[in-house]
């Protein structure tokens, strides 16, 4: 099943089962996957990688929303956010771990032949493709800056 017609047939189930927070999770998340349909240049069509994309960027603001109003006393608001954070990550691959990052780099960094950072755009761009949705952009150019630094 998309990832689309999850979320359609999730809405209902929210509905049924009066879950307000759910739900307006999962009509914020349709409400982004309708806009980036109707975008322009786009065909009307929303593939499976373009969701997870779009997943990801929710989370991300979800996390950085929920840090700024703890900095700012605001515990309800945070609460909304990391349960609304929360909904959103059922639906993205699990994260990978420290170690299975690194493992995945190494093999990256061996396929493309990297040998110092004049290669970090080289192993930045297969990196982004192959672990998109699974592991946030700053921590792969983290840990890609440091293997090729050595």
């Amino acid at each position: 099943m998309a990832i689309t017609q999850q979320i359609d047939a999730d809405i209902k189930s929210a509905m049924l089962a009066k879950d307000r927070l759910r739900l307006q999770a999962l009509r914020g998340i349709k409400k982004e996957f309708l806009e980036a349909k109707s975008a322009p240049g786009s065909n009307g069509e929303l593939s499976d990688a373009d969701a997870m994309k779009i997943l990801t960027k929710m989370a991300k603001q979800r996390r950085e929303s929920a840090r700024i109003y703890s900095e700012q006393q605001r515990p309800e608001l945070a609460d909304t956010e990391l349960a609304e954070l929360g909904v959103i990550e059922t639906y993205l691959p699990k994260a990978l771990s420290d170690e299975e990052l690194t493992a995945e780099i190494e093999k990256i960094i061996a396929a493309t032949g990297a040998a110092s950072m004049a290669d970090m755009g080289k192993v930045m761009g297969a990196a982004a493709k192959a672990l998109a949705g699974r592991a946030e952009g700053k921590a792969i150019s983290d840990k890609v800056r440091a293997m090729l630094a050595k």
